[in-house]
């Protein structure tokens, strides 16, 4: 399978995609992340922060890798599904395994694609439902019923997205994704590659998974200086926001105690408005449709 056109060239890709980023605000961020993998999840409260409080100076990208062994595997496969049986076969008894989740992000890969083609925020919000599902529900993402509540549960157009999962242009964009990941030798995930408004000069790679104030620091690096940070809204509207955070997350981004956030949410979980769901790590909220 051609991910472009044959003479297609990463670094120009790149480079029109970031003059497009770069109209409004002077960074943007690549996230690389596989979707399988935990640390590429650990570091979404990371770019919920920065979003939150240097919204206004970035602007974040997520492109999808997979580690080599993963990618050995993908070679030969082909995507099982067409637009008539991806629609929902319910099998409760069937949903929650004991078994581990696949091992190969194929399927949840092109349907992270498939989302994204209607638009950004649809990918991320895709992204993130398809995280919860695997890591705090443990489900099988990689089976076709579950990608269909996960678009469901991220308000996706559900029609467009059978059709795009099965189209070509969403097998496309991964072997693109992939195909960037290579040429700027991202050999770890998660990684972050800073771009300033100036496309001439390389990007900040960080490899691996650090402490938000890592991020801050390059950050202030390439601004020259760091802005003032920009409030978080009320808790109420983050979760309204983001759909469902980790208590350490909420920690962080308020400077609240830990005793603090359980009696803030709890005010929540009263008025119906979130659920508690408690992890082996931690404890996690999520908003009530």
């Amino acid at each position: 399978m051609n991910s472009q056109e044959p003479n297609f060239n990463v670094t120009e890709w790149i480079a029109s995609q970031h003059c497009k980023a770069m109209d409004n605000k002077p960074i943007e961020i690549y996230v690389f992340i596989d979707p399988l993998c935990h640390d590429c999840w650990s570091i979404e409260p990371v770019i919920k922060r920065l979003q939150i409080e240097y919204g206004k100076y970035i602007s974040f990208k997520h492109v999808l890798g997979a580690k080599l062994s993963a990618l050995n595997k993908m070679k030969n496969v082909r995507v099982e599904s067409s637009p008539a049986n991806l629609q929902p076969s319910f099998k409760p008894e069937g949903r929650r395994s004991s078994e581990s989740p696949v091992s190969t992000p194929y399927n949840a890969s092109i349907a992270i694609k498939a989302a994204g083609l209607q638009g950004r925020r649809a990918g991320i919000r895709f992204l993130r439902k398809v995280q919860e599902m695997l890591f705090i529900e443990k489900m099988n993402i990689s089976d076709l019923d579950i990608l269909y509540e996960c678009a469901k549960g991220a308000k996706l157009d559900t029609a467009e997205f059978v059709r795009d999962f099965a189209s070509a242009s969403a097998a496309k964009a991964f072997q693109c994704d992939l195909k960037i990941t290579s040429e700027m030798e991202v050999a770890e995930l998660p990684t972050l590659v800073f771009f300033n408004h100036n496309i001439e000069e390389e990007g900040i790679k960080i490899s691996g998974y650090y402490s938000y104030e890592i991020y801050k620091h390059i950050l202030e690096e390439m601004l020259g200086g760091l802005p003032e940070p920009a409030e978080p809204p009320e808790v109420e509207e983050f979760m309204k926001i983001f759909r469902l955070a980790s208590s350490s997350e909420i920690s962080s981004i308020y400077k609240m105690s830990h005793q603090d956030v359980e009696r803030e949410m709890k005010k929540l979980v009263l008025r119906q408005l979130v659920q508690k769901i408690s992890g082996t790590k931690d404890t996690y909220w999520k908003i009530i449709d």
